[in-house]
């Protein structure tokens, strides 16, 4: 049985109105962070809910070997945990309370001391222990988006899908998240999948790139393989070149609009 996140002949969309029809994407090994790629309603979006099973979808989804649509919702939502782009909502709870209360959730069996434990971690690992004790509604819209982030880490699931975790963060918060993104799941031995619109920093930090254009595949494999000047001519709509930087990075270079 294969470890990780299998998805084949994927149709998803809303009511009437299908987005992705028939998508095939490369099996996802256990450890691997792939970056979710292409221009505004590519289809990102709608591919991390229909895996989630928030939107209409059909076809083979399958984590660790088994179908997601037949687990029961309670076990699915144990394996899987999804981050939307809305950030979370402002309340007069505290940080710590929010993460208790995620912790909890999916997982009523595990005890307040090993659920203490998760979030110490977790504080320490995305660097949130100063805001702890603060409520969400004195944070700021990064700020919140991290603590949403940090509410999917918590309850460390097998599949983590994170839709524009950083859209909301300054540079210094971009780097964090993707590197401590990348270290967990490479550590934890979970997939990973997150949508993005920072080229240079999906280059960077991901084991795969997906590349969408209108609901479809357009191209997927290692990063500095897959994406060059005809992938970003046609999913971005862009003349541009992938050259690699003084540290051997390969960085986009967007010359003009095509």
């Amino acid at each position: 049985m294969m470890q990780g996140l299998i998805v084949n002949a994927l149709h998803a969309g809303y009511r009437r109105r299908e987005i992705i029809s028939g998508m095939d994407l490369p099996p996802v090994t256990d450890g691997s962070l792939v970056a979710l790629l292409g221009a505004n309603a590519a289809g990102k979006s709608t591919l991390l809910k229909a895996i989630a099973g928030l939107v209409r979808a059909g076809g083979r989804i399958e984590l660790d070997g088994e179908a997601l649509d037949r687990l029961p919702h309670a076990e699915r939502m144990r394996r899987v945990g999804y981050l939307p782009q809305a950030l979370p909502q402002s309340t007069s709870l505290v940080v710590y309370e929010t993460l208790l209360a995620s912790a909890r959730a999916t997982r009523a069996e595990v005890g307040r001391e090993q659920s203490d434990a998760a979030i110490e971690t977790v504080l320490d690992t995305l660097g949130l222990r100063d805001l702890a004790l603060r409520r969400l509604d004195e944070l700021s819209g990064g700020q919140r988006q991290m603590v949403g982030l940090a509410q999917v880490v918590v309850r460390a699931p097998r599949l983590m899908l994170l839709d524009e975790p950083t859209s909301a963060l300054d540079l210094r918060w971009q780097l964090n998240v993707l590197q401590s993104v990348r270290n967990l799941t490479r550590e934890s031995r979970c997939v990973c999948m997150v949508a993005i619109h920072d080229l240079n920093l999906a280059l960077r930090y991901s084991d795969m790139v997906v590349v969408l254009h209108e609901g479809r595949l357009l191209a997927a494999g290692e990063p500095a393989k897959v994406m060059n000047s005809d992938v970003l001519r046609a999913a971005y709509g862009i003349e541009g070149r992938v050259e690699a930087c003084s540290y051997g990075y390969p960085i986009v270079l967007a010359d003009r609009a095509a």
